[in-house]
């Protein structure tokens, strides 16, 4: 099924022998080459909060959202918006103040080699104000049309929903995401997420280290 969006879109979330993943890295406006198998070391840390199923966040209350399988490009953004404040939460800046581009790379790589296919077809109806999602996001959420953009299928219901209100309210600050989610009726907050967190893409970092990929 193809959906098509009529609206402008959302401008938006253990394999030893991985291959080299080539991330983009914005500070630099160039390119940084993330290395996933000493990603994976580096990423041990992680393992506390999303290597385990369901984990909540303490305040807020949502769960810890699913890594792997995301864009390596938008998970080194995201590192690098906690490290420097521009997305506010106490345990991420502490875990990713210290890194180094090179290191962001390498964990972006590393969680982004276990990723399922992005050809899935379409799981349910779409809800009309998905249509603010599917040209950037594709119509499963799984085919984001530029590397800084995150995956969304598959992504917790409550982290979606979360991160969404975030945008509105201004908390997570993205020129493009304020203007679009601004038009968003808080109603059809809980409609976008769901309808993104049932499609097959993203999922915790126990399937990458238990079986090296998100299972099919």
């Amino acid at each position: 099924m193809t959906f098509r969006p009529t609206l402008v879109a959302l401008g938006l979330g253990l394999v030893a022998t991985a291959a080299t993943v080539t991330a983009q890295s914005n500070n630099q406006g160039g390119a940084t080459a993330g290395d996933a198998e000493r990603g994976a070391r580096l990423a041990y840390t992680c393992h506390g909060c999303h290597g385990i199923p369901n984990y909540r966040n303490a305040y807020p209350g949502y769960k810890v959202p699913k890594l792997v399988g995301q864009q390596a490009p938008y998970l080194e953004a995201a590192l690098r918006a906690y490290a420097t404040g521009e997305r506010s939460h106490p345990t991420m800046f502490s875990q990713s103040e210290s890194l180094s581009d090179q290191d962001r790379a390498d964990i972006a790589a590393y969680l982004e080699s276990g990723g399922v296919p992005q050809d899935r077809p379409v799981v349910g109806t779409p809800p009309p104000a998905t249509q603010t999602c599917v040209a950037c996001h594709g119509d499963n959420g799984a085919k984001a049309v530029m590397g800084d953009y995150p995956v969304l299928a598959g992504q917790h219901q409550d982290y979606l929903e979360h991160a969404l209100r975030d945008y509105k309210s201004g908390r997570r600050k993205n020129p493009i995401m304020a203007g679009i989610v601004a038009a968003i009726d808080d109603k059809d907050i809980p409609a976008i997420a769901a309808f993104f967190a049932n499609q097959p893409g993203l999922c915790g970092m126990e399937d990458l280290r238990k079986h090296g990929a998100c299972k099919k």
